[in-house]
């Protein structure tokens, strides 16, 4: 996400945040990046003076803020704090290092097959949080689904109806919300009329815009757009199969013909869509596991109802959560191994005669290499309980590159799993044509730490990041399980530039 320098007229603090830089503004007001007093970035959006002069705006604010706190953090962008009676207000969310689904579509072309099916399914998780906790939305648009590393997130929720709801503005007959996204009760009917079925409404605006790259009721005007929203059906254009369908019945005129949001995500788990995703790793011999949809989405199907954060459960165990450090979650009183990955240990330092190095810093070990399309820190040979988890820290991955941890079951076959800018894929070494099927999720790895779990099983392999679970797979191996981890990086596809990455904190666990 772009930060632009602070004008004279923007504030340099706002409560207990010293503000950056400016990320945005709108029609509630600016939307700063900001650094709390514990060091970690946030984005600030201060509410503009005509609102905050308003004290039926200061009340509502208060409420909606409040709700807003209920929502599960899952595919949303937590409420981290807020103070509704500084002047002027502010609302403190947390800061999501990465692209909004217009800038992805703008650079890359509409989405199609598994990258389209994981927006679905990851913006409909966050209205099932989102309604969950009592919000309506009412601007879900493009510009407010960010793409961080693990999912997208939508942005932007819990304060609109503090707004549209005053006196002060709804005497101007304003509407809070972008028209191409709005359902036909928002603009011919009272506020009362909105419900959750206007965000439903949205999602299958905006999931036709993923796949098409233009609204489904696009126009040249707001006019224009607005007639056809409650005139005409639909222009779809790419959109097949039983998505489709899905995005139809959210597009429904009444909005008692719409799915609500549960039973949204339910049609789209019960989806198979198809893959046709290109390799970017073409130059080594691998099949891609089969894709599945996001764990955390099913679960959020129960969890969201009562508003609270969810835990994963597999293997009648607890997995890690929703929490940032997954590794607090496993219940092993201590590590088989563990590494801070600041000198040199259990994985050496060294390099190679075409720019690959191994060395240590403050921040972990960075990998990196020059002319090589990849090199790799070997890890420590050891073998490893049948069950047994793995967590690091991903630091940073430089522009272009990919970092990698390449984990092993017996002697010649092994995984890798990839974490690039915008993509992350399990992959495997067996070409034998057996798992046809392809696994691959639009991420942006941003600036901040990630933090990395992959879960191995005799039969079963499992990856979180950040607490969201991205693929639960079967293994294609058979035989003794090997412990051993490498840490490598890799030039993305297309790339003649110098990849680098770093990387910290490593613990491998019996469980």
């Amino acid at each position: 996400m772009p930060v632009s320098p602070l004008r004279p007229h923007d504030p340099r603090e706002l409560g207990d945040y010293t503000l950056l830089g400016v990320l945005g503004e709108g029609g509630m007001g600016a939307v700063y990046q900001g650094r709390g007093r514990d060091g970690r970035l946030v984005a600030v959006k201060m509410i503009r003076t005509e609102f905050a002069a308003v004290e039926e705006f200061r009340a509502r604010f208060r409420s909606e803020v409040n709700r807003a706190r209920q929502v599960p953090p899952f595919s949303t962008a937590a409420v981290l704090d807020a103070d509704p009676d500084h002047n002027p207000p502010y609302l403190v969310v947390e800061y999501v290092d990465g692209p909004d689904l217009a800038e992805v579509v703008a650079e890359n072309g509409p989405l199609r097959d598994g990258a389209l099916h994981s927006v679905a399914v990851g913006v409909a998780t966050a209205l099932v949080a989102i309604h969950g906790a009592g919000v309506v939305h009412r601007d879900l648009k493009p510009r407010n689904v960010l793409f961080a590393l693990g999912a997208p997130k939508v942005i932007d929720f819990g304060i609109a109806r503090a707004t549209e709801s005053t006196s002060e503005h709804t005497r101007t007959g304003q509407l809070v919300g972008t028209v191409s996204y709005m359902a036909p009760e928002r603009l011919d009917g009272p506020v009362t009329a909105v419900t959750p079925a206007v965000d439903v409404f949205a999602w299958g605006a905006v999931v036709a815009y993923a796949a098409n790259g233009q609204g489904p009721f696009h126009g040249d005007s707001s006019t224009a757009i607005a007639v056809r929203i409650l005139t005409r059906e639909p222009d779809l254009g790419n959109l097949t199969g039983a998505l489709r369908t899905a995005v139809e019945r959210a597009l429904s005129k009444n909005p008692g013909d719409r799915p609500t949001a549960p039973e949204l995500l339910q049609l789209l788990l019960a989806t198979e869509p198809a893959t046709d995703v290109l390799s970017s790793h073409a130059d080594k011999p691998r099949s891609r596991l089969p894709r599945v949809l996001l764990a955390t989405a099913a679960a959020s199907v129960l969890a969201a109802g009562a508003a609270i954060p969810i835990r994963l459960a597999a293997d009648h165990a607890s997995d890690p959560g929703t929490t940032a450090s997954s590794a607090a979650a496993l219940p092993s009183p201590t590590p088989l191994l563990a590494d801070p990955l600041t000198k040199a240990a259990l994985w050496k330092a060294g390099k190679n005669a075409k720019g690959g190095t191994c060395e240590y810093d403050k921040n972990g070990l960075r990998v990196t290499t020059t002319s090589a399309p990849e090199f790799f820190c070997l890890g420590p040979k050891k073998t490893l309980p049948e069950l047994h988890t793995m967590t690091f820290t991903l630091e940073s991955v430089g522009l272009g590159s990919c970092a990698v941890a390449r984990f092993r079951q017996g002697d010649v076959n092994l995984y890798s799993a990839h974490f690039c800018e915008y993509d992350f894929e399990l992959v495997t070494n067996r070409d034998d044509g057996a798992l046809p099927a392809q696994f691959q999720n639009l991420l942006f790895t941003g600036r901040g730490p990630r933090v990395i779990t992959i879960r191995v099983r005799k039969d079963t392999v499992r990856v979180w990041i950040d607490g969201t679970e991205m693929l639960s797979e079967p293994t294609p191996f058979v035989g003794t399980l090997n412990g051993r981890l490498d840490l490598g990086v890799e030039r993305s596809a297309g790339s003649d530039e110098p990849a680098e990455t770093v990387l910290s904190g490593i613990e491998f666990w019996a469980r």
